[in-house]
């Protein structure tokens, strides 16, 4: 499936700058002992830059998704604007990887979308408030991503 959810005209500020980097780097570092960040099950994501082929790393929230995939959202807390992360993945959705359960393991990327999204989405909502309130703050449809661990060469 495509990546293909343009950016809103409102939504909340998103946090950016250096202190933001500083948080990410500590939450990723918690996530790597814990699994747990700010009381959600979370995960590292490497990604490759869109444009500058560089490898970046993001603390992400994650959600259950059947056989044994990951839902993450690119909710940017409501921005009107995606997150880097989901660009990252919509340029390169098969050299992701992530850190998880004290494992690395490869992953390919995909867009929910039509009842696969909406069903996702009523999972995610049920289980956190905090997401919820995202989709209240833009006007853009927080894009689903499932992660499925990648095949073997």
């Amino acid at each position: 499936m495509s990546f293909d959810t343009p950016a809103g005209t409102r939504g909340a500020r998103r946090p950016s700058g250096r202190m933001m980097r500083w948080v990410n780097t500590l939450l990723a570092r918690r996530i790597r002992k814990t699994g747990k960040a700010m009381g959600f099950n979370a995960l590292v994501l490497t990604t490759i830059g869109a444009k500058s082929g560089a490898e970046r790393t993001t603390p992400v929230g994650w959600f259950p998704g059947p056989d044994g995939t990951w839902l993450i959202v690119a909710s940017a807390a409501g921005a009107a604007g995606n997150p880097a992360w989901y660009h990252n993945l919509a340029a390169h959705p098969d050299q992701a990887r992530i850190e998880v359960d004290g494992r690395t393991i490869p992953v390919v990327a995909d867009q929910l979308h039509g009842a696969e999204r909406a069903q996702a989405w009523e999972q995610i909502a049920a289980a956190s408030a905090q997401f919820a309130s995202y989709q209240d703050k833009t006007d853009r449809i927080l894009p689903i991503i499932r992660l499925s661990p990648r095949p073997a060469p």
